[in-house]
């Protein structure tokens, strides 16, 4: 999470979705940076309005935009896949070895499967009720959030490519694709309403 107090700006973390480069980038331009622990890091809307959001307020004497991008599902799904690989050889607490993509959907998929992967779903992140992160961008138009962050921010930015899995298969034939998005529904639909 970044925080930039005289623009009134919060870029909430999406995982998976671009926040380590934008954090690389834009630290020096913030006035906080919220990198770790994860919990703090990936804070989602509700907990930023429950708990941050009326400090900033009270503080700053108004209302802060909130921005975050958003990855279209089941390629963030491939971005989660490609990251566990990498990152059961730290952390074999989620062991990987053996699973295919098509498994990984398809565990994805299952009743309870996003909390049982403990990876959620984005549209989790992002909404909170009736509430939602004030400006979401596509994670695939880069461009156009780029745009946002210098106009608001008033200085040309450049995104290193960082924090990027090795690749592997992730292939799906049709009739896994077409179960994998039926279960991601929710957020396909808010991906498309963006």
């Amino acid at each position: 999470m970044l925080i930039f107090w005289e623009q009134r700006l919060v870029f909430l973390a999406t995982p998976k979705a671009g926040s380590t480069a934008v954090e690389s980038a834009l630290e020096s331009l913030a006035s906080a940076a919220i990198q770790r622990p994860a919990a703090l890091k990936h804070a989602d809307i509700a907990n930023f309005h429950r708990h941050l959001h009326p400090w900033l307020e009270a503080q700053a004497g108004g209302p802060f935009c909130t921005v975050a991008l958003m990855r279209e599902p089941v390629d963030w799904l491939r971005s989660w896949y490609r990251f566990k690989l990498r990152d059961d050889h730290v952390d074999p607490t989620h062991r990987m070895e053996g699973v295919s993509f098509a498994q990984f959907a398809s565990d994805y998929a299952r009743p309870g499967g996003p909390a049982q992967l403990e990876i959620g779903q984005q549209r989790d992140f992002l909404t909170d009720g009736t509430r939602r992160v004030d400006r979401i961008f596509r994670y695939e138009d880069f461009p156009a959030f780029i745009e946002f962050l210098e106009d608001r921010l008033g200085c040309a930015l450049e995104m290193p490519r960082i924090n990027v899995p090795p690749p592997v298969d992730v292939h799906l034939d049709a009739d896994q694709e077409a179960r994998l998005r039926e279960a991601m529904r929710a957020d396909i639909d808010l991906y498309q309403s963006i």
